[in-house]
């Protein structure tokens, strides 16, 4: 079967309640921090645009949940506090029984939205 998904909603209503629960919690932490990112469906899973560039996004797996964040240098920013997780560039792996810590998504939130500003400040210079 071959479904749409266009909204966040339509991929949240594709999965088990537990996994939808630990994406939902990714979600509220994500609008929480950054009120005004644009929620989209990018590469078929929930993502955010700040400052008309990605932010941040999110799916499921079979056996894992991943947070992306869209650049090969976060990951590397928070490898003490992500010791714990599976990572590799841009992808952190979570599971529901080991979910990330809000702090640390909120870090991950706040340090990819000031990329994106001073990317836009970069752009806006040349």
């Amino acid at each position: 079967m071959n479904v749409s998904i266009k909204t966040v909603d339509d991929y949240m209503s594709l999965q088990s309640e537990e996994v939808c629960v630990a994406l939902e919690n990714i979600r509220s932490l994500i609008q929480e921090i950054a009120p005004e990112a644009v929620e989209v469906i990018s590469y078929s899973m929930p993502a955010y645009k700040y400052m008309g560039k990605m932010l941040i996004g999110f799916k499921a797996s079979k056996n894992h949940c991943s947070l992306y964040t869209w650049n090969d240098h976060t990951v590397e920013t928070f490898k003490a506090e992500l010791k714990d997780f599976s990572t590799s560039v841009g992808t952190i792996r979570f599971t529901r029984d080991k979910p990330l810590p809000a702090q640390l998504v909120k870090n991950i939130v706040i340090a990819r939205m000031k990329d994106n500003f001073d990317g836009k400040l970069k752009m806006s210079t040349l």
